[in-house]
């Protein structure tokens, strides 16, 4: 069998090649970051199908319509950027583990649907699990958090899992391999058949169709769902600044979500004061004890809190104006101011 260290000896093949059983070449692997971005939004990436699905709540289907309509809405942060300087390392861990050859090729799209697309982190030109060594497959990397350890468990996370098997979809292949390092220390690796999951597949091909039909196409914006501050980010990073402003008579969507946001507001505020009320409560039934028993057993206690310490910003400021300039930075956000007129409902 070859060698890892053959992985690279061969050439890297041309853009408009087929590389995979039902893949063509878009873009090479080493094309211009820039390059790439555009190319991709001209279609569906494994990326943006868990976002589609609704599986990454901080990556909703509304993040991904603008990105194809050319909004700037990449904020990738620091978990992208060691996931991609950690690539390299997991990959060859895995080409070792197995005995295999992996070749980095790039970004490709399935030759019958131009929009399906996917760009392989490595193609495995052979295969450790089949006897004829050349049978077509490749090799999905991924780096997550400790404390993203349980989802792995039982193998890839659902939103893993949908990437994955886009991926089959896309190259045609009848299997794909992973591997992960989680928290930095903990590497594992498992394998996904097309077998198993052909009505999943079905689910995922037809629902990524009538995204980019429906939405994309069309130029229809999808729902804004998922992670409430998720969305606020991206609004806030697509508007940056604000003037004017908009009636929104004739949207019942906008007056269902004022509606809905003022009676969330009392019912926090209300909830806030029991809670503090309780709290109060209880402490004052520990007297001058630390905890609180039922039956003997520990129902509560009260325990020193590791707060941040407070700075006295002001104090700071007008004393060491060097420090104050070199440690704090503007943090601005927004809030919801409702008139008074409204509070109480339309």
């Amino acid at each position: 069998m070859t060698t890892t260290a053959q992985a690279g000896a061969t050439t890297a093949p041309a853009a408009g090649r087929r590389v995979t059983p039902t893949g063509r070449l878009i873009l090479p692997a080493d094309a211009d970051r820039a390059d790439w971005l555009t190319a991709r939004r001209s279609g569906i990436g494994s990326s943006d199908v868990p976002a589609i699905l609704g599986l990454i709540e901080q990556n909703p289907p509304l993040k991904v319509y603008l990105d194809k309509l050319g909004h700037d809405v990449d904020d990738a942060g620091e978990a992208a950027y060691w996931g991609n300087v950690h690539e390299e390392g997991v990959a060859r861990r895995w080409a070792m583990q197995n005995r295999s050859v992996i070749r980095r090729v790039g970004l490709v799209s399935h030759v019958d649907h131009p929009h399906w697309m996917t760009t392989l982190d490595r193609r495995v030109t052979e295969c450790p699990l089949s006897e004829d060594e050349q049978a077509p497959c490749a090799l999905e990397v991924k780096t997550r958090s400790a404390f993203k350890s349980a989802q792995w468990h039982s193998g890839a996370p659902d939103d893993v899992l949908a990437q994955v098997l886009w991926q089959i979809i896309v190259n045609g292949y009848e299997h794909m391999h992973y591997a992960v390092l989680i928290g930095g220390n903990d590497y594992r690796q498992g394998t996904v058949r097309r077998d198993s999951y052909l009505d999943v597949m079905a689910d995922i091909s037809a629902a990524m169709d009538r995204f980019w039909t429906e939405h994309v196409i069309a130029q229809v914006a999808p729902e804004p769902t998922g992670d409430g501050d998720a969305l606020t980010k991206l609004f806030r990073r697509l508007h940056p600044t604000r003037s004017g402003a908009v009636n929104i008579d004739g949207q019942p969507e906008a007056l269902d979500a004022l509606l809905d946001y003022g009676m969330h507001q009392r019912a926090e505020s209300e909830a806030k004061k029991a809670k503090t009320s309780a709290k109060a409560r209880m402490i004052a039934a520990l007297g001058d004890a630390q905890s609180a028993l039922i039956g003997g057993e520990r129902a509560y206690s009260l325990e020193p809190s590791n707060a941040a310490p407070r700075v006295d910003l002001e104090l700071l400021a007008e004393r060491w104006p060097d420090a104050y300039d070199a440690c704090v930075s503007p943090n601005p956000t927004e809030r919801i101011d409702i008139a008074k007129k409204f509070k109480g409902g339309i």
